[in-house]
């Protein structure tokens, strides 16, 4: 048996999200979601039922640069005729970059040691980026965003921007890095941890966002995250501008065993 590890990027406009959905008695049929479809596309060209895991579940309108997943299969294909013919039959909105042989214990959501998500802003209304940015028309105050993010590095509790619903023992993380940057008329968050919550990087955009605005104050910011209560937090950032960019793990794929799109 065969394990193998995919990158993937999606554009995660039309999809209701990374994870498989069960058939909705209301609309008769299935959701598209980036799993099924993936799982679908292998299906094709192994030529039966293949179930994959991904590192992250990323929600409706979420995009990815580089989702990891992974899946085990008895067939004997070469990996460069595998991604060529996956990518075949793929829609043209996920692309898979790469595959690799690892080892037979490997789990992509379980192995992962960090997950690098970016949030990005624009603050010019644009027809093309509309789908890969959340546009809000502020003269944002970085320095106090930037005062803010400073506040959530090290192990906390997240429950402040955690879904209430959402099913997990413990709400603590561990951020590795929390910053924001403005390039011209757009703004980039990037944050990287052990591990993140449903709705997590959302959540804290969007009440950082606020604080950029002028609608909050970084005292307010630091009253939400002591709260422990996701009702004092601020609405979602729009999932629009929201990137999966990068999941690093501890395991290296045994050498001649990749393979790389170079599409």
């Amino acid at each position: 048996m065969r394990n193998l590890k995919l990158v993937i990027e999606y554009d995660g406009t039309d999809f209701a999200g990374w994870q498989r959905q069960p058939l909705s008695a209301s609309q008769g049929k299935k959701q598209r979601t980036i799993q099924d479809r993936i799982e679908t596309a292998l299906g094709m060209v192994l030529g039966g039922e293949v179930l994959i895991i991904g590192a992250g579940r990323t929600d409706a309108g979420v995009h990815a640069k580089g989702q990891v997943a992974n899946f085990q299969t008895n067939a004997d294909i070469e990996l460069a005729r595998l991604l060529y013919s996956l990518n075949g039959v793929l829609p043209a909105d996920i692309k898979v970059r790469s595959i690799a042989e690892v080892p037979a214990n490997f789990n992509a959501r379980f192995d992962a040691t960090r997950r690098t998500y970016r949030y990005f802003i624009t603050t010019e209304r644009s027809a093309i980026l509309r789908r890969f940015t959340g546009y809000y028309s502020y003269d944002f105050d970085l320095k106090a965003m930037n005062r803010c993010a400073e506040m959530i590095l090290g192990k906390h509790d997240f429950a402040a921007f955690s879904k209430v619903k959402a099913q997990t023992k413990t709400k603590v993380c561990t951020i590795h890095r929390a910053r924001w940057y403005r390039r011209g008329a757009t703004l980039l968050f990037e944050i990287a941890a052990d591990r993140f919550l449903h709705s997590m990087v959302r959540l804290i955009a969007g009440t950082m966002i606020q604080i950029g605005n002028g609608e909050l104050t970084v005292q307010d910011f630091k009253r939400v995250f002591d709260s422990q209560d996701v009702k004092q937090a601020s609405p979602s950032a729009k999932a629009s501008g929201l990137f999966l960019w990068h999941v690093d793990y501890d395991e290296k794929p045994a050498a001649d065993t990749r393979h790389d799109s170079d599409e």
